[in-house]
């Protein structure tokens, strides 16, 4: 990264101006992406509620949808992730094109080729405006900007400078890296976000607004609920069993053909199953009701344009938020040091000091994420003194689904000040099956952190006690926590609960 290309040292270098250009194209398009995917889902809602079934979320959290605030909040999620990762690729893409290739024409048109066919790629199941806008605005934008702004190479030792703000990123990237695994958010949200203050308004902050951009691009399985129309099927029989089905998969009937997921059409003997105006399959009534779930998938599978967007997006937030970060702090520091100094050893201290930075953050996590213990160490570390070991204890009683309670200090660890310890205290919880620890565990659905709540709601479901069903019909009307009242609606499908309509 080329920081020393700045006219003046009070400057922002130019690809820090880039990236900024790029993530505020981003947030313009993330926050109405987000409020017209709440509009639809209110209006949704609002069927489903009519209809007389249970909405989730529920009618405390409805009203939001309507409002900017939670859709400008939520729009961050994909501003620091897809958005990050666009306007890397592009700033690097400009960088390539101007340094290495001295602009060349026909490497532009690679480029542009490359572009054109993302965006044709992005679209092969169906066009998808959302993650269109996107890739059509924000590569353009920080391509020509950071084309603009980019000065001509300063010198011939522009490979030592350069390699001077490569190596601290590389350094970092490579090890961090080394560290993806299906645990890895997890353990980071554990060790770094609830260890401390900060970290857990941060963390507060994902759960209490993620949920709001995460239905832009869920597919219909990853949905909670469903809206589908059965108004066309004839026979009465045959409409009662295929609405039993189709309940039995939270697709519920709403009697209203107005932008519903899921419209089943009679046509002769078959039954067509449309997605908007599309048609998505075909099948026999005899073929649907033997095998629901089958049909059901394929037909979700097959309705998804967003699956491309989605996997963007993941691989954008792994690589394109921890670079956002670097960047952010690189520039920070950057002009703090320009006060005193030159831009060039202003650029040198930054990025020796964000090396210094990242490995503060990940050496802690390397060693308290490394804490790991055999089966029969269990009960030595639930004593500990350590509240990562105890962590690392309970882990494995979930994951073995040993019985907590044969364990003597599982008492003393009800009251942990540390939420990670109290969240899987409930995990332990969960595979429990002795009388006492189910009153534990519903006491931890007053529990003041909604992580824990929501593993307490979890942890109903799992036990399989089907006395919960009235607890948790009452905790999930009550809830204010779209998070929470998630795991709860699982937790209540899990007890075998059903929706029913109640008018």
């Amino acid at each position: 990264m080329d920081q020393h290309s700045v006219n003046s040292k009070n400057k922002l270098p130019y690809p820090a101006k880039a990236l900024l250009l790029g993530l505020l194209v981003a947030q313009v398009i993330a926050a109405i992406q987000v409020s017209l995917s709440n509009i639809h889902l209110y209006r949704s809602l609002s069927a489903i509620q009519a209809s007389g079934y249970l909405t989730i979320p529920n009618q405390r959290i409805m009203p939001s949808l309507q409002d900017f605030g939670p859709a400008l909040l939520g729009g961050l999620f994909f501003t620091f992730s897809l958005g990050a990762g666009l306007s890397f690729l592009s700033l690097a893409a400009a960088w390539v094109w101007h340094r290495l290739f001295s602009r060349s024409r026909s490497v532009l048109i690679v480029l542009l080729l490359l572009w054109v066919g993302s965006l044709v790629v992005l679209n092969n199941r169906g066009f998808s405006f959302g993650a269109t806008c996107y890739f059509f605005s924000i590569p353009p934008v920080v391509f020509l900007t950071t084309c603009r702004w980019m000065p001509p190479p300063p010198g011939q030792r522009v490979w030592v400078r350069g390699m001077v703000h490569t190596i601290p990123v590389v350094v970092l990237a490579l090890l961090w890296t080394s560290q993806i695994d299906s645990h890895l958010f997890v353990d980071f949200r554990d060790v770094l976000l609830l260890s401390n203050p900060v970290g857990t308004k941060i963390n507060d902050f994902y759960y209490d607004y993620t949920l709001f951009p995460a239905e832009v691009f869920k597919s219909l399985d990853q949905k909670i609920l469903k809206t589908c129309s059965l108004q066309n099927l004839e026979k009465r029989p045959l409409l009662t069993r295929v609405e039993r089905e189709l309940l039995n998969y939270d697709y519920l009937d709403v009697g209203t053909d107005d932008a519903v997921d899921l419209k089943v059409v009679q046509d002769g003997d078959m039954l067509v199953f449309k997605n908007g105006e599309r048609t998505i399959l075909q099948t026999t009534p005899a073929d649907f009701l033997s095998h629901p779930g089958t049909v059901l998938h394929e037909f979700s599978a097959k309705s998804d344009k967003q699956g491309l967007f989605r996997q963007l997006t993941f691989f954008s937030l792994v690589m394109g938020l921890p670079l956002t970060l670097y960047v952010i702090l690189h520039t920070l520091v950057r002009l703090l040091c320009c006060l005193f100094l030159d831009g060039r050893a202003s650029s040198l201290i930054a990025s020796i000091l964000c090396l210094i930075v990242g490995l503060s953050i990940l050496i802690p996590f390397l060693y308290m994420r490394g804490t790991d213990i055999e089966l029969k160490d269990v009960p030595q570390a639930l004593a500990s003194e350590s509240w990562q070991e105890r962590v690392a204890a309970l882990r494995i009683i979930e994951q073995k689904g040993l019985e907590i309670s044969d364990f003597q200090p599982y008492p003393r660890l009800l009251p942990s000040p540390h939420i990670a310890e109290r969240y899987w205290l409930v995990r332990g919880l969960a595979v429990s099956r002795r009388p006492e620890t189910y009153r534990d565990l519903l006491a931890f659905l007053d529990d003041p952190h909604p992580n824990v709540v929501s593993m307490a709601f979890y942890g109903l479901g799992q036990r399989g006690d089907r006395r919960g069903v009235s607890e948790i019909l009452k905790r999930i009307k009550t809830s204010d926590h779209w998070y929470n009242q998630w795991y709860a609606y699982k937790a209540l499908r899990g007890l075998g609960w059903k929706q029913k309509k109640s008018r």
